[in-house]
């Protein structure tokens, strides 16, 4: 999808953008509180990242070849809000993703040349060494584990949200989706739990729900306004920002929560040098300023990990 496309689809989710309500908003030059009466069509703007400065001991860590290049190929999924999106110029990547990413850069010293990549191609292309590191939500999931090194930074998951005129209010049990369409993101987590457990409409007696996946995130939300999908499954965090965007939905619950981490080839040596980078922006605070910024603070995590099981 080409960015004036995605800019397009975007404009048309977002309606007249606005940041997390009731848990971010943007916030004034110098990094100071949320403004609850900022108005619609902005997203932060906060510089949370130009300060951080390089960390000796977690750069060591990094092979000697790549401290001495410098530089590290990074593919970066562009969906929505607070994750990855385009800024205003339909080209400039912003959002949570971004800001954690390059903030992890800085403490160990390096440049990352960042290419936007599909969220469903930017796995495989880590074990075909394309990338070095990659970043999209990525979920940490047991299956994925076995082919991808994760160094958590967020802990976020799985959720649904639907049209306000649904009779649904929550999701406890996939099962309460049967004889539904549900829209979702393809190559994801949510369409891999979905399609997992569509048998359990037949053993139950009821008609299938039926899976409808999008590339782009933006046209996932389209599906729904446009009543070709009853109830979408996407990030927690991402649902509860879009919904607060858009008139007419609503956010119905969280359904699982997952570690969320930077994703590398297996066995990448990089991985303890970002695990040690994310756990510097605990301790200097910048990683609370990121996520107050994208009104993520319920994402915290208490230390980074490497690879850690999926969360049951």
């Amino acid at each position: 999808m080409s960015r004036s496309r995605h800019t397009a689809l975007f404009a048309l989710v977002t309606v007249a953008a606005l940041t997390l309500a009731g848990c971010a908003e943007p916030t004034d030059a110098a990094g100071g509180g949320s403004d609850r009466a900022a108005a619609r069509g902005k997203t932060p703007t906060t510089d949370v990242v130009s300060k951080v400065r390089k960390d000796e001991a977690a750069a060591k860590l990094l092979p000697a070849g790549v401290r001495e290049a410098g530089t590290l190929r990074i593919a970066s999924s562009v969906g929505t809000p607070p994750g990855a999106f385009y800024e205003g110029d339909g080209s400039t990547p912003a959002g949570a993703d971004i800001d954690f990413a390059d903030a992890a850069a800085r403490v160990l010293g390096l440049k990352l040349k960042r290419e936007v990549a599909s969220f469903e191609a930017i796995l495989p292309a880590l074990g075909s060494g394309k990338y070095d590191l990659g970043t999209g939500n990525f979920g940490v999931t047991d299956e994925r584990r076995r082919t991808i090194d994760f160094v958590t930074y967020i802990n976020d998951g799985q959720g649904f949200a639907v049209r306000e005129d649904s009779d649904l209010e929550k999701v406890t049990d996939l099962t309460q989706l049967c004889g539904l369409t549900v829209g979702t993101g393809a190559g994801t987590t949510f369409e891999v739990t979905l399609q997992e457990n569509l048998p359990r409409c037949a053993e139950a007696g009821k008609k299938p729900y039926e899976v409808k996946t999008y590339a782009d995130q933006a046209a996932v939300w389209i599906s729904l306004q446009q009543n070709r999908s009853d109830v979408v499954m996407s990030t927690i965090n991402g649902l509860r920002y879009a919904v607060s965007q858009q008139e007419g939905l609503r956010f119905l619950n969280e359904f699982k929560r997952l570690d969320v981490g930077f994703a590398f080839k297996k066995g990448s040596p990089l991985a303890p040098a970002f695990q040690a980078a994310v756990n510097r922006l605990k301790g200097d605070g910048t990683y609370d300023r990121i996520l107050k910024k994208w009104g993520t603070t319920e994402s915290a995590i208490e230390t980074s990990e490497i690879s850690p099981p999926e969360l049951k």
